[in-house]
């Protein structure tokens, strides 16, 4: 039965074009919904992109990374579904091939290094910040251009997240600290890398019913798995198949289907880290659906 909305309503909707986010949307997106009273208009863009949209307002339910939502809980609250949280998911910091014996040797190299960031508001920059502060020369890339931009010799080092965890190793670089186990260790926590959110001021029904279409959309493509669909390969970025299942497999799991407390745990450790090292002002009382 379709619901009983004054009007069809069409909501604005960002994502990514990494696998991960293509296979948890792909239902949702590209199949008519009539019964639901909602359709979507999708755009695909950079996690940073996307960030900044947010920070503006631009779109009605959009992927963030939980770094950007940390500034954004007065305009949006998160969505139970969709979130990519999980351990051994965190980004990775990169160099050519040098050697560390210690924290003190990789801090000393920080203070000096000029490093390439996929985006200030990403959650990978915001642990980065919170492991350590002293890495100050920082400059915003493009995620997928931070390899080459270190191969070049542009930066001293380049913070990864995506596919390049499985790709930069091949390319003659090497890992200098993974800062989701730097935040496993120091929190015991999962680590909160993206969220999808939702304007606070849409109805209470229809952001209830985005989230059971976005829980809806994620398990019917898990129903077709290991296959994946065209919408998914299209905007793979060239990736092959077999990199685009390890995507999925390491970013869409429990916590994708439903944070649960345990990721509603880390959420909450990671505010509480943003507060104590004054990255934000207060906490929110709720900012979650």
């Amino acid at each position: 039965m379709r619901k009983n909305y004054a009007f069809f309503m069409q909501l604005s909707l960002g994502f990514s074009p990494c696998p991960n986010d293509t296979f948890i949307f792909d239902d949702m997106v590209n199949q008519p919904h009539p019964e639901q009273g909602l359709s979507f208009q999708y755009v695909m863009e950079d996690v940073e992109t996307l960030n900044q949209w947010a920070i503006e307002g631009k779109l009605d339910i959009t992927k963030v990374s939980y770094n950007a939502f940390l500034h954004l809980t007065d305009t949006y609250a998160l969505l139970d579904t969709g979130s990519a949280l999980g351990r051994g998911v965190g980004p990775l910091l990169i160099t050519t091939k040098e050697t560390f014996n210690s924290i003190s040797d990789v801090s000393s190299f920080l203070k000096q290094a000029k490093i390439a960031i996929p985006g200030i508001h990403t959650t990978a920059n915001l642990l980065l910040s919170l492991a350590f502060p002293e890495a100050q020369q920082k400059t915003e890339v493009l995620f997928s251009e931070i390899e080459q931009a270190v191969l070049q010799g542009t930066f001293d080092a380049g913070l990864i997240i995506h596919e390049n965890r499985f790709t930069y190793a091949d390319r003659g670089l090497a890992k200098i600290m993974d800062c989701g186990e730097w935040w496993e260790q120091e929190t015991g926590a999962a680590i909160p890398l993206g969220g999808i959110i939702i304007k606070k001021s849409l109805p209470e029904a229809v952001k209830q019913q985005v989230q059971q279409m976005i829980g809806e959309s994620l398990r019917k493509s898990w129903d077709q798995y290991p296959d994946l669909s065209g919408f998914v390969q299209e905007h793979a970025q060239e990736m092959s198949e077999e990199v685009m299942r390890k995507h999925i497999n390491l970013y869409v799991n429990e916590y994708s289907a439903s944070l649960g407390t345990e990721g509603k745990k880390a959420i909450d450790i990671l505010f509480q880290k943003a507060f104590q090292a004054q990255i934000i002002k207060i906490l929110p009382e709720q900012y979650r659906l």
